[in-house]
C-alpha cells in the first residue's frame, strides 16, 4: 500500500476525531459566557477609569443576579421527597456525559478506520 492512501486516511481521521472532541472542550471551560476583553487604548487614567467602571458594573449585575435568585428561591415551596426529608437533586452538570460520549466516538472512528487500513491492506496481493 502506498504513503498516500495512508496519510490521507490518517488526516481524514484525525479531523473526524477533532471535529468529535471539539465540542467537549466546553465542559473545561469555567464559565460558557465569553468575557469581553479590558480596554487598552487611551491614557493611564482613561484607562484605570474605564476599567474601575467596567468593574462596578459587573459587581452591580452580579448582586442584582444574587437578589433575584433569593426571589426566586423564596417563592419555591418544597415538595414531594423533600418534605419526607429526602435531598434535593443536584444540578450541576458538570459536563462529563459529553466528554466520555466523545471520547468514545473517536475510539469507534479510530477502530474503524484501522479495521478499513487492515482490510484494504489484506486484499491486495504483491504479484
Amino acid at each position: 500500500m502506498s504513503r498516500r492512501p495512508i496519510l490521507r486516511l490518517a488526516v481524514l481521521t484525525a479531523l473526524a476525531g477533532s471535529a468529535l472532541l471539539a465540542p467537549a472542550t466546553a465542559a473545561f471551560a469555567d464559565d460558557p459566557t465569553p468575557a469581553a476583553s479590558a480596554p487598552t487604548t487611551g491614557t493611564d487614567s482613561a484607562v484605570a477609569e474605564r476599567k474601575a467602571e467596567a468593574d462596578k458594573a459587573a459587581k452591580a449585575k452580579e448582586e442584582a443576579a444574587a437578589a433575584a435568585k433569593r426571589g426566586e428561591d423564596a417563592k419555591q415551596l418544597p415538595r414531594g421527597g423533600v418534605d419526607a426529608g429526602e435531598a434535593t437533586a443536584d444540578d450541576s452538570g458538570s459536563g462529563t456525559t459529553a466528554l466520555v460520549g466523545s471520547a468514545a466516538g473517536a475510539l469507534l472512528l479510530a477502530g474503524a478506520g484501522t479495521f478499513v487500513v487492515r482490510r484494504r491492506a489484506a486484499g491486495r496481493t504483491d504479484a
